[in-house]
């Protein structure tokens, strides 16, 4: 410690440990890899571009300018008119405690739609906190029917209602018709899960009496993962003002992060800034593209995922078009072949990455992802052709 300072020399009976750091690190460098399961999606260039700005502080007044625009844009991906409308420094995981834990105190009941992976997981969350569940079973790779859905809901009244939009792991897309009509009804509010949707399927927060919506910026949005959109309503802000009891969660309080995002600019943490702006410009671009074209495109190219795989004679789980989601396509896994020696031959010779199963379809299907940038029809005939390959010279 040669020329060592009085206040270092007070440590100089403990000595470095540099066992963990004994072989030199190189240069971080990663393999050009096309994301093709359910997330994340490759982002553009532009996002990328964004993320690699300078950092400010985060109450610097061009960061707190970033944040109001990033408010206007997810209204607009929304659809909604909700003044408490921002992006929690997290992932959709986040987004999913945050409702639970600022909506619904300990003994109070939420209605969960449970078709797949994401139903289970909202029931995990949800017991934790000591909500009680009621779970509304259906069958993995279909819709529940509304007309079930109401029914509970008439029946039980309950705190709040949980659906999942787009159902990643099944690749099912939930008809969301009437539900947040009947829950205003019966004073339940109303969570919606477009983790996989935003963006890419059509979704109208206030024309549909959403109540609570959140989603994640890395699929449709085709952003780097962190930082996640999440909207409430009046109906839910008032909830959340009246509780009996503080909301469990300092970091996710919606009333305190309020205070971060509105007029009031108190501060509660420190934001994530970079990841805001891949956000703040992931959403320009699909303000630039429209919505409705965003839409349409990501139909187009589910389409022909669709007929593709069938026409290489693998079948799809979700058997009624109606029912299928667009983003994100679930194939069954052919009997006899291994699923994951396929998904390490499209990986290590044509650098894809598709997805296995989740819970239920573990070792089931392949999930394929067809998301925000990636939703383009060069990628579907390069899916296809490195699958037929893959199914015809992998050996079982």
């Amino acid at each position: 410690m040669t020329g060592s300072s009085v206040f270092l020399r007070r440590f100089m009976a403990h000595a470095v440990n540099n066992k963990h750091v004994a072989k030199p690190f190189a240069s971080l460098q990663l393999p050009p890899t096309l994301l093709l399961g359910p997330g994340p999606s490759n982002p553009p260039p532009r996002v990328l571009a964004a993320m690699s700005l300078n950092t400010v502080g985060h109450l610097h007044p061009s960061y707190l300018r970033v944040m109001d625009e990033v408010q206007s844009l997810l209204r607009y991906a929304f659809q909604t008119d909700n003044k408490t409308t921002y992006a929690i420094a997290g992932s959709g995981a986040a987004c999913m405690e945050a409702t639970i834990v600022n909506l619904l105190e300990p003994g109070e009941t939420v209605l969960v739609a449970c078709n797949g992976y994401w139903g289970d997981r909202l029931t995990n969350v949800a017991e934790r906190l000591g909500v009680k569940v009621h779970r509304v079973e259906g069958e993995w790779g279909a819709a529940i029917a509304a007309e079930e859905l109401i029914k509970e809901i008439e029946r039980l009244k309950p705190n709040a209602v949980f659906v999942t939009h787009g159902e990643s792991s099944t690749g099912v897309c939930q008809p969301l018709d009437g539900i947040g009509e009947v829950c205003q009804k019966n004073n339940s509010l109303f969570i919606v899960d477009t983790v996989v949707t935003l963006g890419g399927m059509p979704f109208f927060a206030d024309d549909w009496k959403v109540d609570v919506v959140y989603s994640g910026a890395q699929k449709c949005l085709s952003c780097p993962p962190g930082v996640s959109p999440i909207s409430f309503g009046s109906r839910a802000v008032e909830k959340i003002s009246s509780r009996k009891t503080p909301v469990a969660s300092f970091y996710l309080d919606s009333l305190e992060l309020s205070k971060y995002w509105g007029q009031e600019r108190v501060y509660h943490h420190t934001g994530s800034i970079n990841s805001t702006y891949a956000l703040r410009e992931s959403l320009v671009l699909l303000s630039e593209k429209g919505l409705e074209n965003s839409w349409a495109q990501h139909e187009k190219v589910a389409n022909s995922l669709f007929k593709g795989l069938e026409d290489i004679g693998l079948e799809l789980l979700v058997k009624n078009p109606k029912e299928r989601l667009l983003p994100v396509t679930t194939v069954k896994i052919p009997k006899g072949v291994d699923g994951k020696s396929i998904q390490g031959f499209l990986m290590n010779n044509y650098n894809i990455e598709i997805a296995g199963g989740l819970g239920k379809l573990a070792g089931k299907v392949w999930r394929i992802g067809l998301m925000g940038h990636n939703a383009r029809y060069e990628n579907v005939e390069l899916v296809l052709t490195a699958l037929k390959a893959a199914l015809s010279q992998v050996k079982q």
